[in-house]
């Protein structure tokens, strides 16, 4: 199992070149990944709020071989050329260590649940979970269909790419691992990751509803390189959860009382698997 950060980059957080030092102590402490969240909103008291992309970029060139990105982009609220130039540009400054971590995004204002800081409402994005589902699946059609650098020839419900091509094309190939994410216990993010990377399950209270999930989807064993990952932050054992078959384990901060001395002490400690 592979250890990472996974960094809400908010207060202090949100300056890019703190990002990077912390990613930098991480790296040489042994730690083999950093990701980032990426919200234009949140909940009170956060207020200041990093772009994911400039600080992926300054961790980029802070680093030299972890493997770095978003934890997770909504491409529902991002147009797919404008993310597939990004991803590319990115995985040729990283020399080819991009994860694009994706999924659905806030569900929007009114939900009981809520979005954090309703920023899908605020910004007049698509509120609708199916509709933004729909938009998922096509805009990851077309990514991966940018990222060849070949001529896309794309007219959907959502999206249109009349003749373009894209390059450089990033370095990975066929292309930079895509992972999915998706709250337990819906069954929908778990067949879109199983067409992908990886998946990344959110609220998983046991290592065995892993083995639930994937059953409940008809899977026996999941494919060679597919990528199981997890997130903590609340000092949980990694080993059950490795023995589950977990891939990754990423170490978590809160979002409302990270400070970044906080982060750069876990940071300079180690990874706990």
């Amino acid at each position: 199992m592979r250890p990472a950060l996974f960094i809400p980059i908010f207060g202090e957080l949100a300056d890019p070149r703190a990002v990077a030092q912390v990613a930098a102590t991480a790296e040489a402490a042994g730690w083999q990944g950093v990701f980032v969240w990426d919200h234009m909103a949140y909940r009170p008291p956060v207020t200041d709020i990093g772009d994911p992309w400039i600080a992926l970029a300054a961790i980029a060139m802070a680093t030299e071989s972890m493997r770095i990105g978003p934890m997770v982009t909504p491409p529902a609220r991002r147009r797919p050329h404008m993310l597939a130039r990004e991803t590319a540009s990115l995985d040729v400054l990283s020399d080819g260590r991009l994860v694009l971590g994706v999924g659905l995004g806030g569900r929007g204002r009114g939900d009981p649940e809520g979005d954090p800081g309703d920023e899908l409402a605020a910004t007049g994005e698509e509120r609708d979970p199916r509709q933004r589902a729909a938009m998922l699946d096509e805009a990851l059609v077309v990514l991966d269909a940018l990222w060849s650098g070949e001529a896309v020839h794309h007219a959907g419900e959502h999206y249109t790419i009349d003749g373009l091509s894209f390059r450089p094309r990033p370095l990975q190939r066929p292309r930079p691992p895509v992972w999915v994410a998706g709250r337990y216990p819906f069954k929908a993010p778990l067949r879109r990751a199983l067409r992908w990377d990886g998946w990344f399950p959110i609220g998983l209270e046991r290592p065995d509803q892993l083995a639930e999930m994937l059953a409940s989807v008809g899977v026996e064993a999941l494919p060679a390189g597919f990528d199981v990952v997890v997130g903590d932050d609340d000092g949980v054992d990694p080993a059950p959860w490795a023995a589950a078959g977990v891939t990754w384990w990423l170490t978590g901060f809160s979002p409302f009382t990270l400070t970044l001395d906080e982060v750069a002490a876990v940071a300079a400690a180690g990874p706990p698997c």
